[in-house]
């Protein structure tokens, strides 16, 4: 995305020109009358100010979230269409939603100039009223607190949807990557599958069929709680999801460590057991609550 309150100023100078941008947005600019509209760094827009996104960290961007011809993806606030552009150039299906009409024609042009016209799309729109929730990339430079209002949907998102910012975090939601150019951060977090909540697991075991009862507690793409084997329990350890990838570990009363990966589908989970013998089974396991 190209729009933040400037990078160099503090979080509360940041806010206060968001702020500004209010009166703004209650009087919605019309689209120049005449030639090519040229914005200007550190003007007002509906929630923040524009600062254009240098790029080479662009480039940064859609390198960290892999963008290629089978991604559909979101640029969320913009600007000039420069991000939505580079993905555009990669492959990707792309659509800019930007608030400011004169933008938006501006992005059109740039488009237009670059060869892109017929695959990228822009269109004028507020990000929170917005549905993206067909994107499998998100673009944006929000300040913090946005990215927070957004976080909810974001989460909601299918797993696996990569979302990447420039200069700010999602607060304790932590980046599964971080990269620098020049100067500049850029994020990356993997919509994590959901999987809090009881599951009821089944493997195979020397003895016959082994079924343990999980109690995860889920933050993020992080996770622990409890297995319950028969009448022992043990911490579960190492829960991490990527997406839709699950992984995670126990070491029952027997003194066996159990590995798991596998893949989350919902309501569902089938994967791999490893023991610690160096034996392989197949393993599956459905939610049992939520």
């Amino acid at each position: 995305m190209n729009r933040v309150g400037v990078v160099a100023l503090s979080f509360a100078a940041a806010a206060a020109l968001a702020h500004a941008g209010t009166g703004y947005a209650q009087n919605a600019p019309q689209p120049a009358a005449k030639g090519e509209y040229r914005p200007e760094v550190g003007q007002a827009g509906k929630d923040v100010v524009w600062v254009p996104t240098p790029p080479e960290l662009v480039e940064k961007m859609l390198d960290m979230a892999q963008v290629t011809s089978q991604d559909v993806v979101f640029d969320l606030g913009s600007g000039d269409g420069r991000i939505a552009i580079a993905a555009a150039k990669r492959g990707a299906r792309t659509r800019g939603i930007e608030y400011n009409p004169d933008m938006v024609e501006l992005s059109r042009a740039n488009a237009r100039k670059a060869g892109m016209s017929d695959k990228v799309e822009f269109v004028r729109g507020d990000i929170f009223e917005t549905d993206f929730s067909r994107a499998t990339v998100v673009t944006m430079y929000l300040l913090p607190q946005l990215n927070l209002k957004l976080r909810p949907t974001i989460l909601s998102m299918k797993p696996g949807t990569r979302i990447v910012s420039h200069a700010f975090t999602m607060d304790d939601w932590e980046p599964d990557q971080i990269a620098a150019v020049e100067g500049r951060d850029a994020y990356l977090w993997i919509v994590p599958a959901r999987v809090n909540g009881g599951w009821r697991l089944t493997h195979k075991s020397g003895s016959g069929e082994e079924v343990i009862d999980l109690e995860i507690l889920q933050k993020y793409q992080r996770f622990a709680g409890t297995a319950k084997r028969g009448s022992s329990s043990a911490p579960i350890a190492d829960g991490r999801l990527d997406g839709d990838q699950v992984s995670f570990a126990f070491t029952g009363a027997d003194g066996v460590k159990r590995e798991f990966m596998g893949r989350v589908r919902g309501d569902r989970m089938d994967g791999t057991t490893k023991l610690q013998t160096g034996t392989n089974v197949q393993f599956t396991a459905t939610r049992t609550t939520k």
